[in-house]
């Protein structure tokens, strides 16, 4: 004989992996629906995130492609990197849309807007990398290449190093929702992250060192975000604190309570007619 129990177990979770199906299908249709319309334009997604090597590369330097389907898979990569960018709101929703049934009401209150918030710094982190690194990295590299050597490089090589720079800073950004999630949770308090600040300091530039060329002021520009953003999260997170501890003190009247309150209102109204 089957147990009632077990059997709803299994149907529960046979319907939440349909759940997740057809969320990840959803997801899948947006990011290729955006992909078919990026494709045609991938050659000059790739130009847009190659310009800031082509600006400094000397006159008549340009990008290589040393095997045969690099032209055509690169720039392709490009646009389904942009595509994914692109159609991130509605796969976050889609993922939202997912975990919200499970949650308590005060846990959507504070997923919500940490969602909101990772996804809007890490696309700062990218922009912030694209816009003010890029230029300053591959202007040192290539001021550093000896006389007689062309600086050529291969373009899937360069997507790589790209991403590999898109993904640090991004995750750099995310440095304050980290730091407000963790205190949140209980795991670690404000004094603890004041506290340990010189080490994070520490931490930060040898993060810089690692993620980026060997040259200061690229190790500069990755440590110094970090450093920052790690302040601001323990901001948040300290504003965060007194907030719910104002919420702490505040307890509703029972009803015991709110019954005497209501007969002392009542006793005094009376007083002041019979006065």
């Amino acid at each position: 004989m089957i147990d009632p129990e077990t059997s709803d177990t299994a149907e529960s979770f046979i319907t939440h992996l349909i759940e997740l199906r057809n969320r990840l299908i959803r997801a899948l249709i947006a990011i290729g629906v955006v992909f078919v319309c990026l494709f045609p334009f991938a050659g000059d997604l790739y130009a847009i995130l190659a310009h800031p090597l082509l600006a400094v590369l000397p006159k008549g330097g340009q990008m290589i492609a040393t095997d045969v389907t690099t032209p055509f898979f690169v720039p392709m990569k490009v646009a389904m990197m942009a595509s994914f960018v692109v159609a991130l709101p509605y796969v976050l929703y889609q993922i939202w849309a997912f975990v919200a049934p499970g949650m308590y009401a005060h846990e959507k209150k504070l997923i919500a807007p940490l969602v909101v918030a990772s996804t809007v710094l890490f696309l700062c982190g990218m922009t912030f990398a694209y816009f003010l690194v890029f230029p300053v990295v591959f202007g040192f590299v290539t001021s550093v290449a000896p006389e007689g050597v062309a600086v050529m490089t291969d373009i899937n090589k360069y997507l790589d190093f790209v991403l590999t720079l898109f993904i640090a800073f991004g995750i750099t950004f995310e440095v304050p929702v980290a730091v407000v999630v963790l205190v949140r949770m209980g795991v670690v308090s404000v004094e603890k992250l004041r506290e340990i600040r010189p080490y994070i300091v520490v931490g930060a530039f040898v993060i810089g060192a690692i993620f980026t060329p060997p040259d200061v002021v690229s190790q500069i520009m990755l440590a110094v975000p970090l450093w920052l953003l790690y302040e601001a999260g323990i901001v948040v997170a300290a504003m965060m604190v007194k907030a719910a501890a104002k919420e702490a003190e505040y307890k509703p009247l029972s009803d015991e309570e709110m019954e005497r309150e209501l007969d002392a209102v009542e006793a005094g109204q009376q007083d002041k007619r019979q006065g």
